[in-house]
């Protein structure tokens, strides 16, 4: 396969898409899922990777190691890697993380989460599907070579991406491994549990990527009155209540999401200084301003406002809206946690957002902290898909 001046360009950068409408010629057998050699127009070798003919993502390069044979072997060496990195970065934390990001760890459209004894699993490649078995025994045996015994695996490969590969959606029980046992589990992050559906809850059942980030707020929290708003199962919220705060309110605009809050708060014995609101955020934040309403501390953790280039103005409306009216009801001295988990709200866009909104509110922002994902969602720098999360600490002076 030869491919545009331009891909070439994005190849040879380390980035490891060629899109359909870049190639310009198809030559030798291309099988759906199979491996193809791609080339530069003056016939130098770029690397080979995987042949998506249905996809905008025609090929997605696994390797530019001339030498590299793609068998059994080859993928089970991605997972191993992925797997001792994990248990590397993660420590006491390797539990509960996510132990395959897709192209980060060279393993394009795979996301493999850890819940204690089962793996949850999203495919969103041709080739990775026809390849699953693979993986999937790689990361059983490999895990329990570590004293990890996997109960089973869980597909919840149902997004519509997988269209676009030409896939059907996938959900339940791997049957090509022996499983058991129901579709929840309890997990334990910073040193709190939480039940985890992960046959119907969102994604895989659980956002693994804020861990770190909870903990960064829980330290501001002790003596503080804090809303969580977008709390989904009550992550923030439960970690700045056990950090000691005064007051915590939890709100999500989904009543099941607030059920699970309140369950989680109950399991941890911490429901005694937390209330819990099934409302929408967009609808609250200015009746609080309206009521005066006190809090010391802010949490904005929505779900991504946009997944598309083409909405991102929109988004960035809806992420002003609500940070203009967390400024406006936080006190002087108060803090806010904002987040954006949107790729496409690029870091550039997110920053002169909250500049606008601050401007707006009147009020000024001191940096506290800046941050992104945990690291077993790790940004490979030549792939800027895999950076999305913004998270910010700042007080209002």
């Amino acid at each position: 396969m030869t491919v545009s001046a331009k891909a070439e360009r994005s190849l040879r950068n380390g980035h490891p898409w060629v899109y359909a409408e870049e190639i310009r010629e198809r030559t030798g057998e291309l099988t759906p899922g199979g491996i193809t050699d791609v080339f530069a127009a003056k016939g130098a070798w770029l690397g080979a990777g995987i042949y998506s003919p249905a996809s905008k993502i025609a090929v997605r390069i696994l390797s530019d190691n001339a030498n590299e044979t793609f068998s059994d072997a080859f993928f089970e060496r991605r997972v191993k890697y992925a797997l001792e990195y994990r248990r590397t970065v993660m420590g006491g934390d390797f539990n509960a993380c996510r132990l395959v990001f897709g192209e980060a760890d060279g393993l394009p459209g795979v996301t493999v989460d850890r819940f204690e004894d089962v793996l949850v699993t999203q495919i969103m490649s041709l080739g990775m599907e026809q390849r699953k078995d693979v993986l999937y025994r790689a990361l059983v045996s490999q895990l329990a070579g570590m004293g990890v015994e996997i109960r089973g695996i869980y597909e919840r490969s149902e997004s519509p991406l997988r269209a676009k590969e030409g896939l059907e959606p996938v959900s339940g029980w791997y049957e090509g491994l022996p499983h058991s046992g129901a579709t929840d589990t309890v997990i334990t992050e910073n040193g709190i549990k939480y039940a985890v559906d992960f046959a119907n809850g969102q994604k895989t059942g659980f956002f693994l990527d804020q861990k770190y980030n909870r903990l960064a707020v829980a330290r501001l929290a002790s003596g503080k009155r804090v809303l969580d708003c977008f709390t989904h199962t009550g992550a923030f919220a439960l970690n700045a209540a056990k950090a000691g705060a005064e007051r915590v309110t939890a709100v999500d605009v989904s009543e099941s999401a607030v059920s699970l809050a309140r369950a989680n708060a109950a399991m941890n014995g911490l429901e005694g200084n937390m209330d819990f609101l099934a409302c929408d955020v967009f609808d609250l934040l200015p009746k609080l301003i309206e009521e005066r309403a006190h809090y010391d501390i802010v949490i904005l953790d929505p779900p991504a406002f946009t997944k598309s280039r083409r909405t991102v103005k929109s988004a960035g409306r809806g992420y002003k809206e609500i940070n203009y009216r967390a400024m406006r009801l936080l006190p002087r001295g108060g803090y806010l946690a904002t987040a954006s988990c949107s790729h496409f709200m690029e870091n550039e866009l997110f920053v002169k957002m909250l500049h606008s909104a601050a401007r707006d509110a009147n009020v000024k922002l001191r940096e506290v902290e800046v941050r992104k994902q945990a690291p077993d969602h790790p940004i490979l720098w030549n792939v800027p898909e895999t950076e999305y999360l913004k998270f910010y600490i700042f007080q209002i002076v």
